[in-house]
């Protein structure tokens, strides 16, 4: 079976020595970088399965790679884990806004490091798996989501969504008429590590529904007050 590849970018040479170690230990490949420059090399030759990204670097700050590299469609479903020493909340937040699958905050155990690319790493096994025994074409009105090619059209318009907001869109529209609490949500999205930080889905769904206004569908998408969310029926 071929290994699960990871890139590295970091550059602190110790902290990229540490986890590349550990994580070649627990049978990944492993792909290191010290600037998004070197990445940007690695990432044209390697489709990797999963990147973590520092945020401070020399040529260019992680949260700008990471919205670099979610709007670029070979990378845009990458998943990447923020690794920073700034623990504040709103980092956080705008880290998961742009898409970050995770975020570390140093310093850290390596235990918490290999825990954490393992579980992201399943989940998006996980979600693969299942989107190959779906249907592969919701739709709503003029709005159509393919599943297979992870993108979302209104008419003959494609709509720009992160990988987390078409996760959240297809989990709606795969159950129109139900109520989709967040906290089941976060699992099948985010994973069971990320219990009780319901905000997470609060912030997605808004810059959803954005999106989604702008083609006059800003009702689509229900809130149930102190519950969750619903996909409205037709």
């Amino acid at each position: 079976m071929e290994k699960v590849k990871i890139l590295i970018v970091d550059d602190e040479e110790h902290i990229l020595e540490l986890i590349a170690y550990n994580l070649s230990q627990n049978g990944f490949k492993v792909f290191t970088a010290t600037c998004i420059q070197e990445a940007d090399r690695i990432l044209e030759d390697e489709v990797v399965d999963l990147t973590l990204l520092d945020i401070m670097l020399p040529d260019m700050d992680g949260m700008t790679a990471l919205k670099k590299y979610r709007s670029n469609p070979k990378t845009q479903n990458m998943p990447i884990i923020m690794v920073t020493a700034k623990a504040e909340e709103i980092d956080k937040i705008i880290g998961l806004e742009l898409g970050a699958d995770d975020y570390i905050t140093k310093p850290f155990s390596v235990r918490e490091v290999v825990a954490r690319v393992n579980a992201v790493v399943r989940r998006n096994q996980r979600i693969e798996k299942s989107t190959n025994k779906e249907a592969q074409e919701l739709n709503y009105k003029d709005l159509r989501l393919d599943i297979e090619s992870h993108t979302v059209f209104f008419g003959d318009q494609q709509l720009e969504l992160t990988l987390k907001e078409f996760e959240i869109l297809k989990i709606l529209m795969q159950n129109k008429g139900r109520v989709m609490t967040r906290e089941v949500l976060l699992d099948r999205i985010w994973g069971y590590e990320y219990y009780g930080e319901t905000r997470t889905v609060d912030v997605h769904i808004r810059y959803l529904r954005s999106k989604l206004t702008q083609y006059g569908l800003e009702d689509c998408i229900e809130t149930v007050r102190g519950v969750g969310y619903r996909f409205t029926k037709e």
